[in-house]
């Protein structure tokens, strides 16, 4: 059991909790919900240890083993994939680690009596089953045998977080703490941590993520940041949602009860207060109007922090029908010792006018590099955009009549930093259209959340939802009628995930998007293109487009639900 007692936390002026008391029980899974910014990736640290609370405590029996999911994926880059898993249980990796040092010097007797202390401990942590073991996760997350004695740095980034899954997993924690653990992660892998939490894992989850359907599917109960403290509901985040929205109705009628009361009450005492018959009845009059509004200002609705932005993509002109064509196109990467990896060859589809086409299929496939070979072959991006595209080796990216085109990259924090130097929110994006009535930028700002002093806050301090929005509001500002969107979701809460949703279901122009969000992929998509390997016999030659001119729904009741795993 984990217990918070009277717990404050404070960021400059910011209050983030205050006097919180709660606790995390054994085998319950938690769903950690709230809006950007309200405290729950600071909540985790401090569950870890990484951050101090400013008043009140937090314990945590020590013979419980803690599971921390990295965010850092670049920080075992030159480590071998199946170490990097056998890392998450430190302790073993500490005994092997030494005992390789220790056999590789000179024999004494104190060595030979701490080597064998050093046994003592790999078999207490099955180490001479660590292989096996990792091989056994790794190959769940989708990560196939032949690539587990290669370094981290030849993974792609989504199979760089697969493994950092796999070590915390490793580690058989008593509590698992992970931060957005299905960002980047294909649905095949999604699925699978669905499985292994819900039906292998025993011990305390704690999560925080913004993908409703993972909270749906994993959640025993949902512990929701918000007016500055915790509140614990069981069930998972559908019920929650209903849970919240009862109280909050409740509290508003009660609270609408009182006020009434109150009005009444205050008649009574400016009409008869003067009254020295009637005084001693006022008097109790204003000791029950006291009560009433303190009763209103504790129990009533409070404003919750979490916001739902305002969006909306429009353009001026729309564009010709045939949108974009790509015809035989070959794209082809080195890998670290010379030798090609072939994405795509001589691959082709093509987009019309009106069609919202979601790109899926698992990583590493080619979804982002299939996204920036597009813009790549478009002559009207602005200089930042160019920096993302890519060109064919070979075939031809054919560009429609008056398309207008805007990318939203999948690293918000690069794409950003690139063009903000020294900059705030609001200079970042009036360099974009410096014609534009600086009130036209400033609304843009403000229906994105960015009003008053945010829009002063500096880009390079901006969180991950931060960015995501201020790039999206770069997108509204200049009115594209193509939007090519690279996991557009990803470090957006709850709320702006909806904003946006309605924003792209509203647009009246052309969408190709990658997205491992499943709500936003059903609610969105028109059109299906999935990126496979190709048929036995012709792998090293990139990826099999599929078409399928319909819904993610109808799409799977055709494939089948499990069809990444065919």
């Amino acid at each position: 059991m984990i217990v918070l007692d009277k717990v404050t936390k404070r960021f400059g002026p910011k209050i983030l909790f205050e006097n919180v008391s709660m606790q995390f029980d054994p085998a319950k899974r938690y769903g950690l919900t709230g809006a950007n910014g309200a405290g729950k990736s600071t909540l985790l640290k401090m569950l870890e240890g990484y951050e101090d609370t400013d008043t009140g405590s937090i314990t945590i029996p020590g013979n419980l083993r803690l599971g921390v999911l990295k965010q850092n994926h670049f920080e075992y880059d030159q480590e071998r994939i199946l170490d990097t898993v056998i890392m998450g249980n430190k302790a073993l990796w500490q005994a092997m680690q030494e005992k390789e040092t220790l056999l590789a010097g000179e024999m004494t007797d104190e060595i030979g009596i701490r080597l064998g202390e050093l046994e003592g401990i790999i078999g207490e942590e099955d180490g001479y089953m660590a292989d096996s073991i990792a091989a056994e996760l790794l190959t769940g997350l989708g990560i196939v045998a032949a690539k587990h004695e290669s370094k981290m740095n030849s993974l792609a980034g989504g199979y760089k977080l697969r493994v950092l899954i796999a070590q915390v997993l490793f580690g058989k924690p008593d509590v698992l703490l992970l931060d957005e653990p299905t960002n980047h992660l294909d649905l095949e892998s999604i699925r699978w941590l669905e499985h292994f939490l819900t039906e292998e894992y025993k011990g305390t989850l704690v999560v925080v993520s913004h993908d409703r359907h993972f909270l749906n599917a994993v959640a025993t109960h949902i512990a929701d940041v918000d007016y500055g403290t915790i509140t614990t509901y069981t069930g998972n985040y559908a019920d929650f949602v209903d849970a919240k929205y009862e109280n909050n109705q409740r509290a508003a009628a009660q609270a609408a009860t009182a006020k009434k009361k109150v009005a009444e009450l205050q008649e009574f005492v400016q009409r008869f207060g003067s009254h020295a018959s009637k005084s001693r009845q006022a008097q109790s009059r204003v000791k029950q109007i006291d009560k009433l509004k303190e009763q209103i200002e504790n129990k009533g609705p409070k404003r919750s922090s979490l916001v739902r932005p305002f969006i909306r993509f429009e353009f001026d002109k729309p564009s010709g029908r045939d949108v974009i064509r790509l015809e035989n196109v070959s794209k082809a990467f080195t890998d670290d010792q010379g030798n090609p990896i072939v994405v795509y060859d001589k691959a082709s589809f093509n987009v019309n006018r009106g069609d919202k086409v979601a790109i899926t299929g698992p990583n590493g496939i080619g979804k982002s590099t299939l996204l920036k070979l597009m813009i790549g072959g478009f002559a009207g991006l602005d200089e930042d955009t160019k920096h993302d595209g890519l060109l064919a080796d070979a075939g031809e990216v054919r560009w429609g009549h008056e398309c207008s085109v805007g990318y939203f990259a999948q690293d918000t924090h690069e794409a950003l930093n690139r063009t903000a130097a020294g900059m705030n929110a609001f200079q970042w994006l009036y360099q974009w259209d410096k014609l534009r009535p600086q009130e036209d930028v400033r609304a843009t700002l403000g229906r994105l959340l960015f009003s008053g002093e945010a829009g002063l806050k500096q880009a390079s301090t901006m969180s991950g939802g931060e960015c995501a929005r201020l790039l999206l509001a770069k997108l509204v500002l200049l009115k594209h009628n193509v939007l090519i969107l690279d996991e557009p979701t990803n470090h957006l809460d709850i709320e702006s995930i909806e904003g946006l949703l309605e924003a792209l279901m509203l647009f009246k122009g052309t969408i190709v998007f990658v997205s491992h969000d499943r709500h936003v992929v059903s609610e969105l998509a028109t059109r299906i293109v999935e990126l496979r390997p190709k048929p036995n016999g012709a792998s090293g030659h990139g990826a099999e487009i599929v078409d399928f001119g319909g819904t993610y729904d109808e799409f799977l009741e055709r494939e089948g639900r499990d069809f990444t795993r065919k």
